[in-house]
């Protein structure tokens, strides 16, 4: 069979033996749990709790701030400690409801009652889904029960699940496969019974054989949901990338994957929206994976939200003494930590650990015109030049060049041999451009 893919990319070092054969270890909470009130793309949440309040497991102590926005849930039993600005991996500090665990895991009326899909309708599952807080567990966040809801909804015929888990390192997905393909599967029927024009198509890459096998015995019992194995290159995983593979469709950043006939969610995503149709709980926990050659013991955890990076670094036996850099995420598109103190929060996907930084001992010379940058963006644009206009300040011209459909994927930097940051300064040129805009 030959493989679906999309034009140029990379091929990094996977990294994925470090935990890919650890089972998903639950993770106890911490004493002190810590929500930060940005969660999601678009709105931040408000918090609906104050100090000195006693709240549940499963309880909503933020709502959503506006249409773009999802509530937050507590993940513990225990007593509102502050609502302060807390530090968060990106390095500021935001507006964060800590609560203090009383250890008594005591949940909120109705939290895991079991519910059948054919019992609901499809404005009970959009509710239950919204209602969970449910946002992209593989991506930017944005708030699944909107994604759900497309002004074309008649034309969406295909459902595309993101099982591709590309970036290097990361597991979790894989692990979620393996060990939940039922619930998976579920999640997806509650999709179909939304979008019920579509068909499910659940992209895996190559390197998960299992992964593809399972999934495939699981789909058979429907014959609206199928597997597509998919070339193992990073970034297959990209919405963009991932939907041109499976159907060969095209869109840009002035276009949503519905304008084109598509929804995309990760596995992860999917899995939240069975616990949240099916079994009545928010989204308070996720699956995270622990890895790098910097870990004592990777592995895959399923963490509750509002630990710290800190405490589950510890979970998997700690750093090693020679680790030196620390990644919450992957290594094409996580960011780089200076501080381990900060919240999980639905987003978080991994803690990397490194033993060199590679990226600190790089010396940036100039470029050299080798077009490698040319040969490996997805998006067919031409860094080198969108990298000159940045430094010189010329943010128009960056524009003009299609600076805005730079995805950050990182593969431009990746293959970069005078080791221009290019995907940072891409971050700061888009960063400037919509400011412009904005001033226009």
């Amino acid at each position: 069979m030959k493989l679906k893919t999309f034009k140029k990319g990379v091929h990094p070092y996977g990294g994925k033996e470090y935990a890919k054969d650890c089972a998903i270890a639950p993770v106890e909470p911490q004493d002190e749990m810590v929500f930060p009130l940005s969660q999601n793309l678009g709105a931040p949440s408000k918090a609906v709790v104050a100090k000195g309040d006693r709240v549940l497991k499963g309880q909503m102590i933020a709502e959503a701030g506006g249409f773009i926005s999802a509530p937050i849930f507590s993940s513990v039993s225990g007593t509102v400690k502050a609502i302060e600005k807390r530090l968060v991996v990106n390095g500021s500090r935001i507006d964060s409801i800590v609560i203090e665990n009383d250890g008594l895991d005591e949940a909120v009326e109705g939290f895991g009652s079991k519910r059948k899909l054919e019992d609901l309708s499809k404005d009970e599952i959009i509710d239950a889904v919204r209602g969970a807080g449910i946002v992209g567990l593989g991506g930017a966040g944005f708030p699944t029960a909107v994604k759900l809801t497309p002004k074309n909804a008649d034309s969406i015929d295909k459902i595309i699940i993101n099982g591709a888990e590309c970036e290097p390192y990361l597991t979790s997905d894989y692990r979620l496969m393996l060990e939940k393909p039922d619930e998976i599967l579920f999640g997806i029927q509650a999709m179909l019974k939304v979008l019920p024009n579509a068909q499910a198509i659940i992209g895996i890459e190559a390197n998960k054989p299992e992964a593809i096998d399972i999934m495939t015995k699981v789909a058979r019992v429907d014959d609206r949901v199928s597997v597509c194995p998919l070339k193992t290159k990073y970034p297959q995983g990209g919405e963009r990338q991932l939907i041109y593979a499976v159907t060969g469709r095209k869109i840009n950043s002035k276009m949503l994957p519905a304008d084109k006939g598509c929804i995309v969610d990760n596995v992860g995503t999917v899995f939240a929206i069975y616990e949240a149709v099916y079994e009545n709980k928010p989204l308070i926990h996720n699956i995270a994976t622990v890895t790098g050659e910097g870990v004592n013991k990777p592995g895959n955890f399923d963490i509750p939200l509002g630990i710290s990076h800190s405490y589950l670094l510890e979970t998997a036996g700690g750093a090693k003494e020679d680790a030196v850099k620390f990644i919450s995420g992957g290594p094409m598109m996580g960011i780089a930590m200076e501080s381990l103190d900060v919240p999980m929060i639905k987003t978080s996907a991994a803690i990397l650990a490194y033993c060199k930084d590679e990226v600190a001992e790089a010396k940036e010379t100039p470029c050299i015109h080798c077009g490698r940058c040319v040969r490996a963006c997805p998006e067919n644009l031409i860094p080198q030049l969108m990298g000159r206009a940045v430094k010189r300040e010329d943010i128009e011209a960056f524009g003009k060049l299609g600076g805005m459909e730079c995805i950050e994927c990182g593969c431009c930097a990746y293959g970069c041999p005078a080791k221009i940051p290019l995907t940072q300064m891409f971050k700061l040129g888009k960063l400037q451009l919509r400011e412009l805009n904005a001033k226009k």
